[in-house]
């Protein structure tokens, strides 16, 4: 604004100033011809008119140059935008209305780019967040077709090969039953899926919104096996608890009413009254022992994970407990919680050598499973057994707390381990041998998988 002031074409819009400028020309252009006819004659009229009209139209191509160049120059800056190029910025100019609009259109290319970086940034982030999500995505238009799908969708639904372009039917044909009419219906909620001897929980949502004048649908799979258990050991935890806290305010004055029960029947000399508090206390210890077996498991704390040599746990199991290392074990060091881990392996060995199999078939083998589509890279640890195994109704319960198929069982020892290790965030199966006996595997992830 304030060389505006200086200048007094300034307040002069472009047009006016064009006009200014071929009138101008064409009044030199006049001058010159009537100095020619005036000093030669009525005959040089024709050769003055053209001679005027040739220097006017030289002195108004000159004169609006300038204004032409930058006119220009924006053009093929605007071009440069159409195809979504913000890079393009105008050079300044003496003119200081061509410098203004120069400046403006800068301005505005500047914002664009800044707008654009930050939509792309926010659309890197979100796919990325999208793509790493364990969730199942996938987005279909208005015929059907998926038009987005993240990397759980393609590994879970189609073995990590592209889904994009086909239709829902031919991925729900390509994937088959159970999960096909799921995938191809229309209702949300819960549903079951029965995989490697294990259940496992999914929960399916549609959505449906209109994109660019399209309809298009929303389908998102969550598992929620893992949330859900987790839920119900925190129940059984909060159980254990309240239930612990109360027998244990019972049982001290019981042993304190015991003690004083010895000394008042040592003065009556009656040994069947010592014999009966010999029982009541034997059994009162036996329900302590008993409680705070459920107490460890509700207070079971957070994995402390570092490297643990497999050999030298292998060798420290054994000295507790026989069994026989099929395989070789991996060199490279298991990241967990070694105490737990050890104790999870001593319960198993402990449950295959009750099982009744022969003590030379009690086994564990020790291997590294590579990352693949269906699953991280991670040890697989398994503990086999040449007993009778497990009834379909036994497998399907005998990870819960509290179920036990033996006599003098507390129904902790599998729920124990399967806390632990999915506190690993590993998981437990179990699974009957052919030939009979049965089989635990641990699934424990690599580090950082």
């Amino acid at each position: 604004m304030a060389d505006d002031k200086h200048e007094p074409l300034a307040a002069l819009g472009l047009r006016a100033r064009l006009l200014l400028a071929i009138a101008f020309s064409w009044a030199l252009g006049s001058a010159l011809v009537w100095l020619v006819v005036s000093r030669f004659g009525v005959d040089w009229l024709m050769p003055s008119l053209a001679l005027g009209a040739l220097v006017s139209l030289m002195l108004s191509a000159w004169l609006t140059r300038r204004l032409s160049n930058a006119l220009k120059s924006m053009e093929l800056g605007l071009l440069n935008l159409i195809d979504n190029d913000f890079s393009a910025s105008l050079p300044g100019s003496d003119d200081p209305v061509l410098s203004k609009l120069s400046s403006l259109f800068n301005r505005a290319s500047e914002t664009l780019r800044r707008e654009r970086q930050h939509l792309y940034q926010r659309e890197l982030l979100l796919d990325k967040v999208i793509q790493n999500s364990p969730n199942l995505m996938l987005l279909l238009d208005s015929s059907g077709h998926i038009i987005y799908a993240n990397d759980s969708a393609r590994h879970e639904l189609h073995g990590g090969k592209g889904i994009t372009g086909m239709t829902l039917t031919a991925l729900a044909a390509a994937i088959g039953e159970p999960m096909a009419p799921i995938l191809t219906g229309d209702t949300d909620g819960l549903f079951t899926l029965e995989r490697e001897g294990d259940s496992e929980t999914w929960h399916i949502s549609r959505g449906r919104f209109t994109l660019n004048g399209f309809e298009h649908q929303l389908i998102l799979l969550k598992q929620m096996t893992r949330e859900l258990s987790r839920q119900e050991v925190a129940v059984w935890k909060k159980v254990i608890r309240v239930i612990s806290h109360e027998l244990n305010n019972s049982l001290a004055p019981m042993r304190s009413m015991v003690n004083s029960g010895r000394m008042l029947a040592g003065k009556l000399d009656e040994p069947r009254l010592n014999l009966i508090f010999d029982t009541i206390d034997k059994r009162t210890a036996h329900l302590g022992e008993f409680i705070e077996g459920y107490a460890r498991f509700a207070r079971l704390p957070r994995p402390i994970k570092a490297p643990v040599d497999m050999a030298r746990l292998c060798h420290e199991l054994g000295l507790q407990t026989p069994f026989v290392v099929v395989g070789e074990l991996p060199t490279e060091p298991l990241i967990a919680d070694e105490v737990q881990l050890e104790q999870v392996l001593l319960n198993l060995l402990k449950n295959a050598h009750e099982s009744g199999s022969a003590p030379q078939e009690v086994a564990m083998a020790v291997r590294t499973q590579p990352a693949s589509a269906a699953s991280p890279a991670g040890v697989v640890i398994e503990v086999m057994d040449r007993g009778p195994g497990m009834s379909p109704e036994v497998l399907s319960q005998a990870l819960l707390p509290f179920y036990s198929t033996k006599q003098q069982g507390t129904g902790l020892g599998l729920a124990l381990c399967r806390e632990i290790i999915e506190a690993h965030d590993g998981r437990i199966s179990l699974q009957n041998r052919s030939g009979g006996g049965l089989a635990v595997q641990l699934f424990l992830p690599a580090q950082g998988a």
